[in-house]
């Protein structure tokens, strides 16, 4: 029995569906072809996504191509329940609730994985992770996974060099029409759209402290300063820090960028960012959040200790007053900013991440004697060429290709000045 919050909200999720549909021009390419040549035909597929429109486009492209799929929801505060009840309605199996508690969150995981998958499709990893521990006795039906986000592939490179993974993993998250377009573009406007919608309050002219100066960080930047505000970062690699300040940002250590920002993003996909020290010295009023997929870089529980008193002020917007009087306003419980409080990335952006993972679930599906070692692997070329180019084709941008004299010249060597 599917664990979703409410069938009536079925119809509502089919307009949203439709919606998305429309703005996935890529995908629904993919799935026409599924529909025809049903590459997925007897495999079944475990998913631990965000429960979102855009995923519904994903599962319903996996299912027309034959395969049996089972979803549950990759965090807490991410499943859009008019969604999860419109697939419901259409016949999917589907364990996801938004606000569910952390039992039932994993009593989703667990539901989800008793179909028994061939292909397991993780955000964060949390599916492959209940595998390895709890329900070991999937293994042998598993052929491979893909991961879609730097925290999952991080904790995955972890394993395979513990030799603790016990099924090849392709990083969907690493190859460059997710990580860059996703992470950069997606990541960049779904959280400040989450922090806008959560405190309706103005970013132009308000100090905005971005933790971290990946892809995720970069894009939050750039598009915190086009909204008008006056961008530190913090980061730990030199590099990126000295990019960060090229690039005409502030850069700070976060105990200095504590003492002045009003509002503070955390994308690091590690722990305890922002802690104890760090919000003793915040201003009065000050806004923290997060939008790395794990609860962690916000040391939530630290705050909650500090707190004399706490109240919730909006919807998912918590304000705990501090012994010094100051009051530090958390959004979204620590948890992802921009699916808790807003819809997640733009349904164009997870055109490309989600053609991404059809295609690489046909690549497990079709040439699995290559995935013969249990590690991480990279998306095949080809796969991130082939949706680039029909991204852009469905954008109406012209792509030059190369003569058969320019090929010539870059593969050769003997031709000088």
């Amino acid at each position: 029995m599917n664990i979703i919050k409410d069938k009536k909200l079925a119809e509502t999720g089919k307009k949203n569906i439709e919606w998305a549909e429309a703005h996935m021009p890529v995908l629904q390419l993919v799935k026409q072809r599924f529909e025809k040549e049903k590459p997925l035909k007897g495999k079944r597929i475990a998913a631990c996504l965000h429960v979102t429109k855009e995923t519904a486009v994903l599962v319903k492209t996996l299912r027309a191509g034959g395969a049996e799929v089972s979803i549950c929801a990759s965090n807490p505060l991410s499943t859009q329940d008019d969604i999860a009840a419109a697939l419901d309605a259409e016949g999917f199996n589907v364990y996801a609730v938004k606000g569910c508690d952390n039992p039932t969150y994993f009593q989703c995981i667990d539901k989800a994985l008793d179909v028994k998958p061939h292909i397991t499709i993780d955000d964060g990893a949390d599916l492959l992770n209940v595998i390895h521990t709890k329900r070991q006795e999937l293994l042998k039906e598993v052929i491979a996974g893909q991961e879609e986000t730097t925290t999952g592939v991080i904790r995955l490179r972890a394993m395979a060099n513990d030799k603790a993974l016990k099924y090849p993993v392709i990083a969907v998250n690493d190859t460059p029409t997710k990580h860059l377009m996703d992470n950069w573009y997606g990541t960049a406007q779904s959280t400040l759209d989450g922090v806008i919608r959560a405190t309706n309050e103005l970013i132009a002219g308000k100090v905005v402290v971005i933790a971290g100066y990946g892809h995720c960080g970069k894009g939050i930047a750039s598009r915190a300063r086009g909204l008008g505000a006056r961008v530190v970062v913090t980061e730990i690699n030199p590099v990126e820090a000295l990019r960060a300040f090229f690039e005409g940002f502030q850069v700070l250590k976060m105990t200095d960028a504590a003492k002045i920002g009003d509002i503070f993003i955390t994308v690091t996909g590690n722990k305890h960012v922002i802690d104890k020290g760090h919000f003793e010295a915040m201003k009065d009023g000050a806004v923290v959040c997060n939008s790395g997929h794990f609860d962690v870089e916000v040391n939530a529980s630290e705050l909650q200790k500090m707190a004399t008193a706490k109240k919730e002020v909006r919807p998912l917007v918590e304000e705990y007053k501090l012994k010094n009087g100051k009051r530090i306003i958390l959004l979204a419980q620590g948890r992802l900013v921009n699916l808790a409080c807003a819809e997640g990335h733009p349904s164009e952006v997870m055109d490309l991440s989600f053609s991404d993972q059809a295609l690489v679930a046909e690549y497990i599906a079709t040439n699995s004697p290559k995935l013969n070692e249990k590690k991480v692997y990279d998306v095949p070329a080809k796969i991130d060429a082939e949706v680039a180019l029909l991204k852009a084709k469905a954008h109406g941008i012209g792509v030059d290709e190369l003569t058969a004299e320019q090929k010539a010249y870059l593969a050769g060597w003997k031709e000088g000045t």
